[in-house]
C-alpha cells in the first residue's frame, strides 16, 4: 500500500475528508501538523502521496493560504520537489491549491506565475458546479476522466478567493503544455478561461479549487436519488481521482 501524508495546520478543516479519500483509494494515511513537519521533514521522504487540505489556514489572515504557504516555502519546498522527482504525487485542494501556487509548486515552470484572488462577484460561493476534464492533460489524478456524462461531471466548491488570474502568455503556455486539467463548464468565479485546476509539467502536482474529497459517495451528489443505477455501480468522480493517483504511484495502469 502506498503511503499518503496529509499536512494540517491551524485553521484547515478538510483533513479528515482527505484522509478518508486516500484510505478508500487504497493508501495508508498519516496526518501531520505543519509545525511538526518543519521540525522533522523526513515523513515527506517516505510519502508516495501528499495532500494539502482545504479550510481557512491561519484564519486566511493577509490572504487565503498566505501564511501556510510562507511557512511551507521556507521549510519544506525543496523536500517536496525532491518527492515529486522520485515519483510522489501532491494534491492541493482549495486552500491547499492556494498554498501550491504561492510556493511555486504550481504551475511548476520557471517564469510562470498564477494567482488565486477574490471571486468576481465578491462573495463566498458554496455550490455544486459542472466541470470539464481537459483531454490534453496527462495528470495522474485525472486520467480516464474525460468525456464524462454531464450528470456525474460535477464537483462541490466552497471558496471566496478562487478566481485564477494569469497573463495571456502564461495561460497560452499552460494550455500548450497540457497543464490545464480542470475547467468550470460555466462561469463561476471569474477565473481566466474558467480554469478550476492545474497540474505541473510532470502531471504529479495537482491543485484545484473544487473539493473531490467531498464526492467519495454517490449520496453526496445533489441529485443522487435520480441517477441511473448503472451510473452508481461505478465510483464517484472524486473517488476515481484518488484511486487514479494510487494506481499511478504503485505502477498499476501507469503509462
Amino acid at each position: 500500500m502506498p503511503n499518503a501524508l496529509v499536512i494540517r495546520t491551524a485553521g484547515t478543516n478538510c483533513e479528515q475528508e482527505l484522509l478518508r479519500a486516500f484510505s478508500l483509494a487504497g493508501a495508508q494515511t498519516t496526518l501531520v501538523h505543519l509545525d511538526t513537519l518543519i521540525k522533522d521533514p523526513t515523513p515527506i521522504d517516505n510519502a508516495d502521496l501528499i495532500g494539502f487540505p482545504g479550510g481557512f489556514s491561519y484564519g486566511d489572515d493577509v490572504a487565503s493560504g498566505r501564511i501556510f504557504a510562507m511557512r511551507t516555502r521556507l521549510g519544506l519546498v525543496e523536500r517536496l520537489k525532491a518527492a515529486v522527482d522520485r515519483g510522489a504525487g501532491i494534491i492541493g485542494i482549495c486552500n491547499g491549491f492556494q498554498v501550491l501556487v504561492q510556493t511555486d509548486l504550481l504551475p511548476g515552470v520557471s517564469g510562470q506565475r498564477v494567482a488565486l484572488t477574490g471571486n468576481a462577484g465578491g462573495t463566498f460561493i458554496s455550490d455544486w458546479v459542472d466541470v470539464d476534464f481537459d483531454q490534453n492533460a496527462d495528470c495522474i489524478w485525472t486520467r480516464g476522466l474525460t468525456n464524462l456524462s454531464p450528470e456525474i461531471a460535477k464537483l462541490p466548491i466552497a471558496h471566496a478567493e478562487g478566481c485564477l488570474v494569469a497573463d495571456s502568455e502564461t495561460v497560452a503556455r499552460l494550455n500548450s503544455n497540457g497543464q490545464v486539467v480542470l475547467r468550470y463548464k460555466n462561469e463561476v468565479n471569474g477565473s481566466v478561461e474558467r480554469i478550476a485546476g492545474l497540474c505541473d509539467p510532470t502531471g504529479r502536482v495537482f491543485g484545484l479549487m473544487p473539493h473531490p474529497e467531498r464526492y467519495l459517495d454517490w449520496n453526496r451528489h445533489p441529485a443522487w436519488t435520480r441517477l441511473p443505477r448503472e451510473v452508481t455501480l461505478t465510483d464517484p468522480v472524486g473517488l476515481r481521482m484518488f484511486k487514479g493517483a494510487v494506481e499511478a504511484v504503485t505502477g498499476v495502469g501507469a503509462r
